[in-house]
């Protein structure tokens, strides 16, 4: 066993706990939800998304069958995009189609990272694909586009959001408008590479201070509906995507670009 960061626990961790939601509960679990009518074979794919996550999740831990399970897990999380995500995107343009996008493009980009960090280590068969500046730009680009995403959504729903500010904090709207900017600027500084490091860093922090003020709160207070669940574990999932997006910088000057050291190399 060998871990390269606290994002890599964190997201192995969620994987696993998606996986195992999807399991028990039978149908599709957070982050790979909604998933169009048309779709066929519905209740067996359920199981095989779940089946997915909490294999890969697991995978993730283990030193042997790492570079495999982010293999298996950023390829199934791409084609989920292309055949879901996209079509929708273009056919149905709205917020409930780009938010979806947005959370699989910032999977796709956690699983990416860790998969460019084992092939270039151990799988050098794999490396000439992934190594090099394309490999870890793609992945933060995705990220980033998730995060203008997030950010487009603080606005176009912005008394939702507001409303979700804890009381006990002051300026509910603006603070709503705050928070939004923030993630349209992480993400446009992700996607171009400009203070990358320290825009990856404070989205993780974000998201983090949201699940903290927000959803923690809320499941301690006794609100517990399928709702409150779903939006908890794909924060968590949202975190743990940051986190290790964020590591991808590790040896980067916080105010630059660049493409970073491998941890725990």
């Amino acid at each position: 066993m060998r871990m390269r960061s606290v994002g890599q626990w964190l997201f192995a961790a969620t994987m696993v706990g998606l996986g195992v939601m999807g399991m028990v509960q039978g149908h599709f679990a957070p982050v790979w939800k909604p998933v169009p009518d048309w779709a066929p074979a519905r209740e067996a794919l359920a199981y095989v998304c779940s089946a997915i996550s909490l294999a890969a999740g697991a995978g993730l831990v283990w030193r042997r069958t790492q570079t495999y399970a982010a293999r298996v897990l950023w390829t199934a999380l791409l084609l989920w995009f292309v055949v879901f995500r996209l079509p929708q995107v273009v056919l149905t343009p709205s917020l409930g189609t780009f938010w979806p996008a947005g959370e699989t493009a910032a999977m796709i980009a956690a699983a990416w990272v860790l998969y460019r960090w084992f092939a270039l280590e151990w799988d050098q068969r794999y490396a000439g694909f992934v190594v090099g500046d394309k490999g870890l730009r793609v992945g933060r680009a995705l990220f980033g586009f998730g995060l203008v995403v997030f950010g487009m959504g603080h606005f176009l729903l912005l008394q939702y959001t507001a409303g979700m500010v804890p009381n006990w904090l002051p300026w509910h709207v603006e603070f709503a408008c705050f928070t939004g900017g923030a993630f349209i600027a992480a993400g446009l500084a992700v996607m171009t590479g400009i203070c990358g490091r320290l825009a990856a860093t404070l989205a993780a922090v974000e998201i983090g201070a949201f699940l903290l003020l927000v959803w923690v709160p809320i499941l301690a207070g006794g609100s517990r509906g399928a709702f409150q669940w779903s939006e908890t574990t794909v924060n968590c999932a949202l975190l743990a995507a940051a986190w290790l997006v964020a590591d991808s910088y590790r040896g980067v000057p916080w105010l630059s670009g660049g493409i970073g050291a491998i941890p725990g190399a």
